[in-house]
């Protein structure tokens, strides 16, 4: 598709699932065409086989809110999870069982708990940019995005902080397509989940024993309902609470610099009146989408946009095409740090799976902006990001950066 040209490619020849598309970041026309053309489009060959997509904002709002119409079951990626490896996870899960899961981690996260996180968020984010060298090039997602987002984690997990750039490892491996670089086989993929399960199953049994406390861990341990998990449902919501802990927040944080490097004039905006740094974090997570995407499976039959869905049909949410729809966010291609509907982005989700830990992924990026307009004048981007391979994941690996005191 890359060699394609996105206005006279016949509609039934699109295919959006393309990580070669993604890679290079070159999407964007596909999805204007389909939200002007066909909003609701079947595509009946893909890697993953057919499936639907939807792009304009309200239809995947219509079909979030439908979810005793449209199951977060088997899984929430194109790809259906293996017979023999099957990981589930409360996000992929429908009520009343999703509700029970969740709640049982949710209070860790709640917008009550999360200012108590402040303060260390605070010290670490400090230490970290103190660290950094100023007027040599470096990697930001590394050294600043890995770094902030995994200690964290690690936090939330009380896991062994020595260890914590094992959960960016686990994140990684856990959404890779096996051969486009993070590992090459199916079996090196599973290989390494195992090895979570392992290492996560020593800190089970140490906190299933324990008092109750407040780590993600032990509440997954001693709450009444994912206390009696199967080892393959525990591994599914550890990774689960993994990459929506880590994957997101970290690539929005590389997002912002490239964003405010692309548009400098709101760079300008942005250290003439950091009060605007809460508008500069909800236009980030509009502009850059961490997860592209979201799955839902057709329970029956249906229509939408004035298509008929096939019950057990593949239905992919694009979150990352409603966020650009013009007819709901004005020059949606912009990066725009003041924008008034920013916050009406659809990166969390929408509805009953809307994302537990958005308070905390906002509060770690208000942080983050917050001490480097105290240290540097610029983040200056010094080359091209690297990207993810990945349809699901928008993310980066590299992003080369200079500070300017």
């Amino acid at each position: 598709m890359l060699q394609a040209d996105p206005r006279n490619t016949p509609l039934d020849q699109i295919n959006l699932a393309n990580i070669e598309l993604f890679a290079a970041d070159a999407q964007w026309p596909w999805f204007e065409r389909l939200r002007r053309e066909e909003p609701v489009h079947y595509c009946s060959q893909s890697l993953f086989g057919p499936y639907w997509s939807v792009t304009r904002y309200a239809d995947i709002r219509q079909v979030e809110a439908a979810h005793d119409l449209f199951s977060s079951r088997p899984a929430i990626t194109l790809r259906d999870p293996d017979e023999d490896f099957t990981l589930p996870m409360f996000i992929a899960m429908d009520e009343p069982e999703h509700s029970l899961q969740r709640n049982a981690v949710n209070p860790a996260v709640t917008a009550r708990n999360v200012p108590n996180f402040a303060g260390l968020i605070r010290e670490r984010t400090c230490r970290v940019l103190d660290s950094l060298p100023v007027g040599e090039t470096f990697n930001w997602v590394d050294q600043v995005s890995i770094e902030l987002t995994t200690m964290m984690l690690a936090t939330l997990f009380d896991f062994p902080f020595e260890d914590r750039r094992k959960l960016t490892r686990w994140s990684d491996v856990s959404t890779a397509i096996p051969g486009f670089g993070i590992v090459e086989t199916e079996e090196q993929r599973r290989a390494e989940m195992l090895e979570c399960l392992e290492y996560f199953t020593v800190l089970w049994n140490e906190r299933v024993n324990a008092p109750p406390a407040n780590d993600l861990i032990s509440m997954l341990a001693h709450g009444e309902a994912p206390r009696h998990m199967e080892p393959f449902t525990y591994l599914g919501n550890l990774i689960l609470l993994i990459v929506g802990g880590n994957d997101t927040t970290r690539n929005t944080m590389s997002a912002a610099v490239l964003a405010l490097n692309l548009f400098p004039t709101e760079y300008r905006k942005l250290r003439e009146n950091p009060r605007l740094i809460p508008g500069l974090v909800a236009e980030t997570i509009r502009w850059q989408t961490p997860l592209t995407y979201m799955r839902r499976t057709a329970l029956r039959d249906t229509q939408l946009g004035g298509k008929q869905i096939e019950k057990g049909a593949k239905v992919a949410l694009w979150y990352l095409s409603g966020n650009r729809d013009e007819t709901v966010f004005e020059n949606p291609d912009d990066f725009v740090i003041d924008r008034p509907r920013a916050p009406k982005h659809l990166s969390f989700g929408y509805g009953i799976h809307r994302c537990m830990g958005s308070h905390l992924a906002e509060l770690q990026l208000c942080i983050l902006w917050e001490e480097i307009l105290r240290r540097f004048s610029r983040v200056e981007v010094t080359g091209d990001p690297v990207r993810v391979p990945s349809i699901f994941i928008r993310g980066y690996s590299a992003l080369p950066v200079r500070l300017h005191r």
